[in-house]
């Protein structure tokens, strides 16, 4: 009996701290979420469109991809983010493996090596990489207890950014490589740098374009660029799909043609439509109206996210939520610059709405990571 009552009172004891802990889920800042799953469901019924002519409709890949994306949402929430900083090295190091692994045994697709097959599926270890990176130099500028991050700071966290962006620059996939930027810049600013440390840096980086553009760029790489620049130049060659994706967009006017009704994703003018291309599908099937929603669906996300860094109680978890949200805001913003032209045609994908597994099960597991980071701002107080 005397057991019985003492885990009784355990037990009874332990019903503050739930009812706590619930309280605090309701504060967690869910609206994050919910820009998530309503754009990945967008992506799942564009997807669905623009794959309907094709020989496999992608839609229940799509929608199991999104499954095991909420399941690693889960999984990702229930990990203390310290806990995770803890295991940065080793997590880093898992990753970089897996980038040497795809140029040694790596499938090659779009002129770029970037994948590994598993049986029927794929792994593109680019976006493991990019998480990995973020948290490490998460874990690594938190431990600067300065207000300026100092000159050799700064250059082992471009050490830290280097390294995966080299090695995915060697599999051929200069965007992917480029997405590794933004992360740096913007948890460098956050770290705290100088104005003219900044100067110098975009400076620095000017010049390694210039290295790039002439030593490890190809011909197709290069072709895109000239694109870009005149794209009338090569209509029927280089320039076909900036000129179908602009021809799609345009069509789609202020309301749309409706959902299936596209002429350049239904009759296969468009490549790439439900992967890098899928916001002119989008655009030309929904108008401006429908380009408005999305873009303030991700405006939502990403102002919860920062929502989130500034309400957060220590600097490894503001700094994880800029990497994440700097992350996904340049993809965005690449992405749908590109698909009207503005910048050169590179493999970006759209965040939850493009085609692919390993891409958008990344963009769960950060989410899941910011809202983690926004649940134990009062658990780990």
């Amino acid at each position: 009996m005397r057991s019985t009552s003492a885990g009784l009172t355990a037990l009874v004891a332990t019903f503050p701290d739930q009812q706590l802990r619930l309280r605090h889920l309701g504060g967690v800042r869910w609206g994050l979420l919910a820009s998530a799953i309503t754009l990945a469901l967008v992506g799942l019924a564009t997807v669905h469109s623009a794959s309907s002519e094709l020989a496999l409709d992608y839609l229940p890949k799509q929608a199991l991809r999104i499954v095991l994306g909420l399941l690693a949402f889960g999984v990702a929430f229930s990990f203390d983010y310290q806990v995770l900083a803890k295991f940065a090295v080793p997590i880093y190091t898992a990753a970089m493996l897996l980038l040497v692994l795809v140029l040694l045994v790596g499938a090659e697709a779009g002129g770029a090596r970037s994948w590994l097959r598993l049986g029927a599926a794929q792994l593109q270890p680019s976006d493991i990489a990019k998480l990995a990176t973020i948290l490490l130099l998460a874990r690594y500028l938190a431990g600067i207890n300065r207000r300026f991050v100092r000159i050799p700071q700064i250059l082992t966290s471009c050490g830290i950014t280097a390294l995966p962006v080299f090695l995915v620059a060697l599999e051929r996939d200069l965007g992917g490589a480029a997405m590794f930027v933004p992360i740096l810049v913007g948890m460098l600013l956050v770290g705290g740098v100088r104005w003219r440390v900044v100067v110098a840096g975009a400076l620095l980086l000017l010049a390694l374009g210039a290295l790039v553009w002439n030593f490890a760029t190809l011909d197709y790489q290069r072709a895109r660029v000239r694109t870009f620049l005149s794209p009338g130049s090569d209509p029927l060659d280089a320039g076909y799909q900036l000129q179908q994706s602009k021809i799609a967009v345009g069509s789609g006017m202020l309301i749309g043609r409706g959902y299936m009704q596209g002429t350049q994703s239904q009759l296969r003018f468009l490549p790439a439509r439900h992967t890098d291309f899928i916001f002119a599908v989008l655009a030309e099937e929904w108008g401006f109206v429908g380009v408005l929603v999305v873009l303030a669906l991700f405006s939502s996300y990403i102002m919860n996210g920062f929502a989130v860094a500034l309400r957060a109680r220590d600097r490894t978890a503001i700094l994880l939520v800029v990497g994440f949200i700097s992350l996904v805001s340049f993809h965005v913003l690449y992405n749908t610059a590109m698909v009207v032209g503005l910048v050169p045609i590179t493999g970006i994908p759209l965040p939850f709405l493009s085609y692919g597994g390993s891409f958008i099960v990344a963009n769960f597991i950060a989410a899941g990571v910011i809202l983690g980071i926004d649940f134990r701002r009062y658990v780990n107080r």
